[in-house]
C-alpha cells in the first residue's frame, strides 16, 4: 500500500470519528470521553503523516510508534464507549476493524522500516 493510501485511509477513519464525537455529543450528551477519542482517533493519520517528513530513518520510526500508541489508545476509548453503552454493537465493530486494521498497517510498517536500517 502507498503512503497516499494509507493517508487516505487514515483521513477516512478521522471523519468516522469526528462524526462519532458528533453523535456522542448531541445524542448521548458524553462529553469527556468523546473528546478523547477524537483526539486519540484523529491522531493517527497526522503521527503517520508527519513520518512520511521525517528527518531520517529513527525519526521515522519514533513517529509511526507515536502512532502505533495513538491507535492503541483509540481502541482503548471504543472499549470504554461500548462497555458503558454508549455506542451500539456495529459502531463498535465497524470502527474496531479500522483501527486494528491502522494498526496492523503501522506494525508492518515499523518492521520494514526496521529491516532496512
Amino acid at each position: 500500500m502507498s503512503q497516499n493510501e494509507f493517508i487516505e485511509k487514515c483521513i477516512a477513519f478521522s471523519v468516522k470519528i469526528n462524526k462519532l464525537r458528533k453523535y456522542l455529543r448531541e445524542k448521548q450528551h458524553e462529553y469527556n470521553n468523546s473528546d478523547q477519542i477524537q483526539r486519540s482517533g484523529t491522531s493517527i493519520g497526522a503521527n503517520y503523516s508527519e513520518a512520511c517528513d521525517a528527518e531520517s530513518k529513527a525519526d521515522f520510526i519514533h513517529k509511526l510508534h507515536i502512532a502505533l500508541k495513538e491507535a492503541n489508545e483509540t481502541i482503548y476509548w471504543l472499549k470504554v464507549l461500548y462497555g458503558s453503552e454508549l455506542i451500539s454493537q456495529s459502531q463498535y465493530d465497524d470502527l474496531l476493524n479500522d483501527v486494528n486494521e491502522l494498526y496492523s498497517l503501522i506494525t508492518a510498517s515499523i518492521k520494514t522500516a526496521k529491516s532496512h536500517q
